[in-house]
């Protein structure tokens, strides 16, 4: 889908190279006009909780991107949205599974308990000012036998996602309860993504109208 093109419309930049956030941008009749991956260091500061460093993160990649198009006149004014999706058991920050070993110690973990996500969302609007939002949804796991978690394993579905799993794949067999935003699991929350958008005066439902 192209993005549509209306006079005086701000340019969209998402601050990501995640498939999952710009298909669900896609989802929503939203096509960015760029993307531009953040390359930050996403290690959390000592004692940092999940909530903080989530927003933190937001932050860090939306200030990337701005400095990264500063001197591009084609990109001025525009809107810029960054994400960044933390898994966490308590205070307990899990990573983005690379290694068969940290995704099974994950799903371990995540096996017949309860787990938090949180995104922390940052918007840069035309005039450079940054506003953030934090969203949490709460998920709960059954217990996974010994077969499912080798054989889940097995699948490499794991691989790159924040807490070794992907609900929107094989992991969304796992879940018996998930309390709040859906679409904050899969990494981008959509009501509160579109609204700050929307907020800046971006025509967001003219691409529903295109959908027609």
């Amino acid at each position: 889908m192209a993005s549509v093109s209306v006079p005086g419309r701000p340019k969209l930049v998402l601050a990501s190279g995640s498939p999952r956030r710009l298909a669900l941008l896609q989802q929503a009749g939203i096509e960015p006009d760029t993307l531009v991956p953040a390359e930050i260091d996403e290690t959390p500061i000592p004692r940092e909780s999940p909530r903080k460093l989530a927003q933190r993160l937001a932050r860090e990649k939306a200030s990337e991107a701005a400095r990264r198009l500063r001197d591009d006149a084609e990109w001025e004014g525009a809107v810029i949205l960054a994400a960044d999706t933390v898994v966490c058991v308590g205070r307990r920050i899990l990573p983005k599974a690379e290694s068969i070993d940290e995704a099974s110690a994950c799903i371990r973990l995540l096996s017949g308990r309860s787990h938090r996500v949180y995104t922390g969302l940052c918007r840069v609007d035309q005039r450079g000012r940054t506003t953030t939002k934090l969203v949490e949804t709460r998920v709960r796991f059954k217990r996974l036998s010994r077969e499912e978690i080798e054989a889940y394993l097995a699948s490499g579905e794991w691989r790159g996602k924040a807490g070794g799993y992907a609900i929107q794949g094989i992991a969304g067999a796992f879940v018996v309860s998930l309390v709040g935003s859906y679409t904050n699991v899969v990494g981008l929350p959509l009501a509160e993504a579109v609204g700050l958008i929307g907020a800046t005066g971006y025509p967001v439902t003219l691409g529903w109208i295109a959908k027609g």
